[in-house]
This record gives structure tokens, C-alpha cells and sequence, in this order.
């Protein structure tokens, strides 16, 4: 005991030394240091991490969805039209059959058929290779590739199909699955199809019967009917049957000349009755995508590749094809003035462009579906529709020439298919 509180005395004597306490001190002053250190350190790794957990969450609520998880996958959506005088390397020409008479703008002598595909899509962080036409019926031989959808994805099947003819010239026409056309490269067992749908859900023309339904109550005497449940037959069967998927929908959900609110409204049915009260077509287009993608999902033969294709936008300026308007342009236009044309708040002839995409990008966000954005880019291309050539009636300021720039959307699809 003794001997303990003797330590303990000399131990306080040393503790009481001032030069002791100097080192002391700086003992004390080192681990203030070292513990302050490790507790910024710490906060930095907390941080760290909320910041990255931030990033997901924010990348999980965008509206598109990029075609693969991979951090490297390039944003082909951002970027600049350039102009090469000397031309990239011509896909297909004006003498591949498979092109409508109406969209063949150097056959129509349209005055800058030629200068629209020397315009090329650069991304601004990257490259976006040139479709090469060999490279993919070998990476797709023994696939079926269906594009369902109006005639803006034909414009895009035609595309495809004229440029693999350039270098594969034993071809089988036939319409598998119920399609409008297709073809099979028989060298690499790769079909290529278009399956026609306007709504992608069954529709038909709906009059009143003798026997009073609710409808005729409320006064309707004719209108179309659309089963917002049923896809229509021209494709049902293309989710089983193709590997690749594109789909579209949109122009003729805002098309008053065919499905005049007055005279023939669209009329909803969902499980064989009538959707009552009856609703507006914007909402009828969200029942509809949300059947269809449900529909899709649960029929895609396995391993099966889904793309939802984004709108396609038309460039009507002066009014609409109705009411005058033109698309008279010859070289793509400034992205002030996409806003202008395009811009929801100005609810101009074109808005119907971002209204569908609203709606696509809704109904998309918790599916399977990759999505295919060509809208940005193409909604600087008001130099590249048929416009008065080819003969029409109207001018054309909706569908593409070809060859065109629904060349470069399958460049896109090309490229995300290489990402997935």
C-alpha cells in the first residue's frame, strides 16, 4: 500500500514537472490531431456515399432509360448536326424498291435530296459509328427484327431493309406473324418485318344499334370504337415471334381529321364495355400504352429485346397541313428555333411531338423496355421531309425522305444494341 501511494506521489511529481508538461501537451495536442483526422475522414466516406446514393436515385427517376446499365454507355442524344460536303459512304440509293414513291426525294427531284444525307449526328462525348450493313446481318443472323407501329417505323423499316440489300441480295418477301411486309436475308436467316398498326390497339368503327346502350344514352350516334386492352391483330403475334421489338405510337392520337371529337369521337372500351364516363383520347392513350407494354412484357419470347421508339416530329410552319403550313427549309435548323416550334408552352401546330413523349415516358418508366430517343435530334432536321415533292396533295412535313434521317436512327439502334 505504501509502495503504491510512493508511485503514486512521484507519478504526480512528474505529472506537476514543467518540462513534463510540455510533452504532455503535446501528446494531448497529437491526439486531438489524429482523432480530428479520422473524424474528417469518416465525414468525407459519409459524404461519399449519400452522394452516390444520391446519383442512383436521381439517374433511377429520369424519364428515359438508357439502353444498358454500363456507366460507359455514351449519350447519343446530345450533339450537333454537321455538315460533310464530301458525303459519308451512300448506304442505298433512290432505286431500292422498297421506298414509297412519296418519300423518294431524289427520284422527286426535291432541290436538297442530296444535301440532307451529307448532314451527320455528332454526339457531343462520343462517337456514333456509321450503320454497317455486313457487320450486322453477321451479329444478327438467325434473329427476327418486327417494327410495329404507323408509317413514321416503316419510314424506319424501309431504311434498314434498303440498306442490307446493298450488300445481301438473296431475299425472301413474305409477311411473317401477321405483318404488312417482311423480308428474310436467307445467307444470315435474318428477318426483317413491319407490322401496320395506327394505336396499337384494336379499333374499328363503332354506330348506335337499336338496342339503347349507355353510349346512345349519352348521345353518341357513331364514333370509333378502341379496345384499349386488345392490341390489334396486325402485330398480336409479333412478340412471340421476333427477337428485336420496335414499337411507336402517337400520330394518330392527335389526328382531328380522322377522329373528330364531334362527328367521330374516339370511344374507349376496356374489357369488352364501354369506359364510363367517357374519356378524353390523351387519357385513352395512357390506358392504351399501359395494356400494351403490359401485353408485350408478358408475350416477348425470351431474351426477347424491347425499344419504344420516341416521337417523331413534324415541322409544319406557317400552320398546319390543313392550313397552309410548309416545311421549305434546306438546311436543319438551330435549336432555338426547335424550341419555338416544338416548345409545349407556345402550343403550336407541332406540340403534339413532346405531348406524346409525356406520355411515353409515363407509361415506360417502370417496364422492361429500352427506350429510342431520336426526338431531339431529329426536331433540328426540318430540311429532311418530302415536302411538296412527290406529288402529293398535301405537303408532307411529317414522314422522311430517303435516304434520310431515319438512316441515323437505325445508327442509333445499331449502336444500342452493340452497348446492351
Amino acid at each position: 500500500m505504501a509502495s503504491r501511494d510512493q508511485n503514486s506521489k512521484k507519478s504526480t511529481t512528474n505529472l506537476l514537472n514543467p518540462k513534463n508538461l510540455t510533452c504532455n501537451n503535446s501528446f494531448l495536442f497529437l491526439t486531438l490531431l489524429c482523432f480530428g483526422s479520422l473524424y474528417l475522414l469518416f465525414s468525407a466516406l459519409k459524404n461519399s456515399n449519400k452522394s452516390f446514393i444520391y446519383s442512383i436515385d436521381k439517374h433511377a427517376n429520369l424519364e428515359f432509360k438508357p439502353p444498358s446499365s454500363s456507366a460507359t454507355v455514351c449519350d447519343y442524344t446530345k450533339g450537333s448536326w454537321i455538315y460533310d460536303p464530301n458525303g459519308s459512304t451512300k448506304r442505298y440509293d433512290n432505286t431500292c424498291k422498297e421506298i414509297f414513291k412519296g418519300w423518294n426525294c431524289i427520284s422527286s427531284n426535291k432541290s436538297n435530296a442530296y444535301d440532307i444525307i451529307k448532314w451527320r449526328w455528332q454526339p457531343s462525348q462520343c462517337h456514333l459509328p456509321q450503320f454497317d450493313p455486313i457487320r450486322f446481318l453477321k451479329q444478327f443472323s438467325n434473329t427476327n427484327i418486327g417494327f410495329v407501329g404507323d408509317s413514321l417505323n416503316r419510314n424506319m423499316f424501309v431504311s434498314l431493309v434498303c440498306s442490307l440489300k446493298q450488300v445481301s441480295k438473296e431475299v425472301k418477301k413474305w409477311r411473317p406473324a401477321g405483318s404488312d411486309r417482311g423480308y428474310t436475308f436467307l445467307g444470315y436467316n435474318l428477318t426483317v418485318a413491319y407490322h401496320r398498326t395506327n394505336l396499337l390497339a384494336r379499333y374499328g368503327r363503332w354506330q348506335a344499334n337499336e338496342n339503347v346502350g349507355v353510349l346512345e344514352s349519352l348521345g353518341y350516334k357513331e364514333g370509333f370504337r378502341v379496345d384499349v386492352d386488345v392490341p390489334e391483330g396486325t402485330w398480336a403475334e409479333a412478340p412471340s415471334f421476333h427477337d428485336i421489338l420496335i414499337l411507336n405510337t402517337g400520330h394518330w392520337w392527335w389526328a382531328p381529321s380522322k377522329f373528330d371529337p364531334i362527328k367521330s369521337p374516339m370511344l374507349f372500351f376496356e374489357k369488352g364495355s364501354p369506359v364510363i364516363p367517357p374519356i378524353r383520347p390523351d387519357l385513352g392513350l395512357d390506358m392504351v400504352l399501359s395494356n400494351m407494354i403490359l401485353y408485350v412484357e408478358k408475350t416477348m419470347r425470351p431474351g426477347g429485346i424491347k425499344f419504344f421508339r420516341t416521337q417523331s416530329p413534324r415541322h409544319f410552319e406557317g400552320g398546319d397541313w390543313d392550313q397552309g403550313g410548309s416545311c421549305q427549309r434546306v438546311k436543319p435548323i438551330s435549336a432555338d428555333k426547335a424550341e419555338e416550334l416544338f416548345s409545349l408552352e407556345n402550343n403550336g401546330t407541332n406540340v403534339e411531338t413532346r405531348l406524346v413523349n409525356q406520355h411515353l415516358y409515363r407509361a415506360l418508366k417502370t417496364s422492361s423496355f429500352q427506350v429510342l430517343d431520336i426526338t431531339g435530334l431529329s426536331e433540328l432536321r426540318a430540311d429532311a421531309h418530302p415536302s411538296t415533292a412527290g406529288g402529293k396533295k398535301h405537303v408532307d412535313c411529317m414522314h422522311w425522305c430517303l435516304p434520310g434521317i431515319t438512316d441515323t436512327w437505325n445508327d442509333l439502334l445499331m449502336a444500342y444494341l452493340s452497348d446492351m
